[in-house]
């Protein structure tokens, strides 16, 4: 698939991402303890049909469902099930979006309730260093650029930087080039180019950044089973700087949130 996409097309995956965006608001508010995770599932299937889209997980690389949601020591791929969440518990959910033949997909961590201060901390540099490769992501920087921001900042305050998964393009298919590491050397790799999409997601663990992943082929956790935090957003680079396809914002609505952390990117 061609790494450049026209202003239509970036549109078209705008919707996509939004209506992720508005899918994870509207779990926000569901959130709690005594749930489960397939029931979060079940509710983001039934609002993505109803909103004239399909889940874009769903039968992907034969994945079984339409949310990952991985808590406190996944990473990334967990698999819904009837396993009841706890106060305190952390919710990393990752979603996707086909809709008009354009993928949307990104990803919020929750808090389930109260959660312990050190994780709380692991969450905010986490989506902190979001916006810190985001602002890395223009014409005339690289892959790298991105990488070493994102790795910098989190290994800076002593969190290890996931190595073996990375964010990616984004269009036509859920996965398209190039890879967007979390971790890399400024000035090295893919010079990035105005039309260009990508989901960029720093996944960063409390501890060691090694991981271990479960038999059932798909769930990612940390090797030490400390918390690990998922962030994502999908940007597109237009008139040579980053602009964010997706948002928080309606998460922040239904969380009483005030920020205004996305707005040099709108």
């Amino acid at each position: 698939m061609s790494l450049i996409k026209s202003l239509e097309e970036i549109e078209l995956i705008r919707e996509s991402a939004q209506l992720v965006s508005k899918t994870l608001g509207m779990l926000a508010k569901e959130i709690k303890p005594g749930i489960n995770t397939l029931f979060l599932d079940n509710l983001a299937e039934t609002f993505i049909r109803d909103h004239k889209a399909e889940p874009g997980f769903l039968g992907l690389y034969d994945f079984p469902n339409t949310l990952c949601i991985s808590p406190n020591s996944q990473v990334v791929h967990g698999i819904p099930n009837s396993e009841i969440v706890n106060e305190g518990d952390i919710l990393s959910i990752d979603c996707g979006v086909l809709k008009n033949g354009y993928y949307g997909d990104h990803a919020y961590t929750f808090g389930v309730g109260e959660i312990d201060a050190e994780v709380e901390r692991l969450l905010q540099t986490t989506k902190e260093s979001l916006y810190v490769g985001i602002e890395q992501f223009k014409v005339g920087n690289r892959v790298g650029d991105v990488g070493y921001a994102i790795q910098n900042y989190n290994e800076s305050r002593g969190y290890g930087v996931v190595r073996e998964l990375v964010g990616h393009g984004l269009g036509k298919e859920m996965h398209e080039k190039p890879e967007m590491p979390n971790y890399g050397k400024r000035g090295s790799g893919k010079k990035f180019l105005n039309g260009m999409v990508v989901a960029i997601e720093p996944m960063i663990n409390l501890g060691t950044s090694k991981i271990n992943q479960l038999n059932d082929g798909w769930t990612i956790l940390t090797r030490d089973k400390k918390p690990s935090a998922h962030f994502e957003h999908n940007v597109a680079i237009i008139d040579g700087k980053p602009k964010l396809l997706s948002t928080f914002d309606y998460v922040y609505q239904a969380l009483g949130i005030k920020s205004d952390e996305e707005v040099p990117f709108k």
